[in-house]
């Protein structure tokens, strides 16, 4: 039975991600983490600081805020635990400090964890390799007006894969307001729309001369986060240490 930590398991995510575990035959709750611990009733302990927690569990999964990230990679190391980090609005010291953490414990970080969405990421890599010299690319990102960041976490990790794929050689826009100048060969324009209880929707246009193509991803509920970060938390019990993402889960799919 995989013993699991949820941090934030009071956050909506968080309470997404208890129920779809108590569907699992091999996996438990064994505690929770959380700044407000008693606004659920839960089926395990919850707490306010991790280091409150004194028994013994195999995995951590994220869903809280950035502000938790050093106290919740000083727990994995001090305790040994693997981590499942499915919070986003990372700065890019978050981000190293993830991958210095993850030369001794083993990390699981993606800015989505539907596998979807990251069926998606390579879909928009092939199609930027063939594209990108002709076709000017835009990223509109839509999510619930209760999102904290934006540009999402997911329009950026697209971005950077695509540019990555380009040798890095695009230059982001966030929105045009103010901008008087024609759009410039190397951009690529990222655009966050905020409303209602849109739970995650992810375009990506390739527009030509003449012709358009759209990629595009629509999530319909907050079970294909919490289910891929359960596939995540499989994959990784068993790794001695390093820095994992959806490619590395997707390649033993």
């Amino acid at each position: 039975m995989i013993k699991v930590i949820i941090n934030g398991c009071n956050g909506k995510m968080g309470q997404v991600l208890s129920e779809q575990i108590e569907q699992c035959e091999d996996m438990k709750v064994v505690a929770g983490i959380d700044r407000s611990p008693d606004k659920f009733k839960n089926n395990y302990p919850v707490y306010k600081d991790i280091f409150e927690f004194r028994e013994e569990a195999d995995v951590i999964i994220d869903f809280s805020n950035p502000y938790y990230l050093p106290g919740l990679l000083d727990y994995g190391i001090e305790k040994k635990i693997p981590l499942v980090i499915a919070t986003t609005g990372f700065s890019s010291k978050d981000i190293k400090d993830m991958e210095a953490a993850s030369e001794k414990i083993p990390i699981f970080y993606s800015a989505n964890m539907s596998l979807g969405i990251n069926v998606l990421v390579n879909l928009v890599k092939k199609a930027a390799n063939v594209l990108a010299d002709s076709f000017d690319i835009e990223i509109i990102e839509k999510h619930h007006n209760k999102k904290i960041d934006a540009p999402s976490g997911t329009a950026y990790m697209i971005a950077n894969k695509i540019n990555e794929e380009l040798d890095n050689s695009k230059e982001y826009v966030f929105g045009r307001y103010t901008k008087k100048d024609r759009r410039r060969k190397n951009e690529i324009g990222i655009h966050a729309v905020r409303g209602g209880t849109i739970v995650g929707e992810h375009s990506i246009i390739f527009a030509g001369s003449n012709e358009v193509i759209e990629i595009k991803h629509s999530a319909q509920s907050k079970k294909i986060f919490a289910n891929g970060s359960i596939k995540a938390a499989r994959f990784i019990i068993d790794k001695n240490k390093g820095l994992f993402d959806m490619e590395d889960l997707m390649n033993i799919e």
